[in-house]
């Protein structure tokens, strides 16, 4: 999606929540399995009775089974199509789409606005117990078991030697042509009343499984498997590493996206698109 709106059409943006267990990820595909974003685009084809479909860009396309509280989408709508149905166009989504799906909100986006590019964070959380009996029955789809007695403190002292800007090679999954190059802007966990020890991982971006690496790493290390100093010496090696334990989805939730004041969204995009290398780093 370009950041400029052809004439004639108006951008939405659309926050939502989804619980993620029955889908296959975000991202429509094309062998016909279960998508959050099908849903979406199909819903809003039906109740706007347009015949097109109209595409969604997204803040953060999360995998099978993760789950998310705050995500963010835009679509171009024709100006005549948004006119006609802005103000029931929220109660006839929730009548046509799934219960697992709900929009909250459908505005008009201010102008320079992208879902995805103007992004100046995104926050996660991860769920997790190491509760003897196990998790809730009702927080199950939410909530990962670990089977070890988790060491806060420690968990803490080693997410300290991650935060900042860094080659995340070590913990994500190599996409061609894409960086791996991030800004962890925070990593810390807190055990709640309920035992639950919720991770928060908040980055201007991320690759494909850092956090679920991230919070496998956190793991090893909080039940005694791994020092503290392991995950950062992890990371500074630079490569993939196949001890990094990737995480179950289900404890995994988009919680919130971060956006610019409206004068700052187009250079945003603008510096978003940008491939970005470390200081010091080689050129060629």
């Amino acid at each position: 999606m370009s950041d400029d709106v052809e004439p004639g059409f108006v951008r939405v943006r659309f926050d939502l929540s989804y619980d993620g267990t029955d889908f296959s990820g975000w991202a429509r595909q094309p062998n016909g399995r279960r998508t959050v974003q099908g849903e979406i685009e199909d819903a809003l084809k039906t109740v706007t009775r347009s015949g097109v479909m109209f595409p969604l860009t997204v803040a953060g396309r999360t995998d099978a089974g993760v789950h998310a509280r705050g995500q963010v989408a835009t679509a171009d709508l024709p100006e005549a199509v948004w006119a006609e149905h802005q103000e029931k166009l929220l109660k006839r989504l929730a009548g046509r789409l799934p219960r697992d799906v709900r929009v909250w909100s459908a505005v008009e986006a201010p102008a320079g606005f992208n879902a995805r590019f103007a992004a100046i964070w995104r926050r996660y959380a991860y769920r997790v117990t190491d509760r003897a009996c196990g998790v809730d029955p009702l927080m199950r789809g939410h909530v990962l078991w670990h089977d070890w007695p988790l060491d806060v403190d420690a968990m803490n002292a080693a997410a300290a030697g991650l935060v900042g800007e860094h080659d995340f090679a070590a913990y994500c999954k190599k996409r061609e042509g894409a960086t791996t190059i991030r800004t962890l802007q925070e990593l810390s966990l807190v055990r709640g009343d309920d035992g639950i020890i919720t991770a928060t991982v908040r980055a201007d971006a991320f690759c494909h499984n850092m956090v679920r690496s991230l919070i496998g790493a956190m793991l090893f290390v909080g039940d005694g498997h791994r020092p503290v100093e392991w995950p950062a010496k992890v990371l500074a090696a630079g490569v993939r590493d196949s001890s990094v334990h990737v995480v179950k989805p289900h404890g995994l939730t988009l919680e919130e996206v971060g956006y610019p004041a409206d004068e700052l969204l187009a250079a945003r995009s603008k510096e978003a698109r940008n491939v970005r290398t470390l200081p010091g780093a080689a050129c060629c």
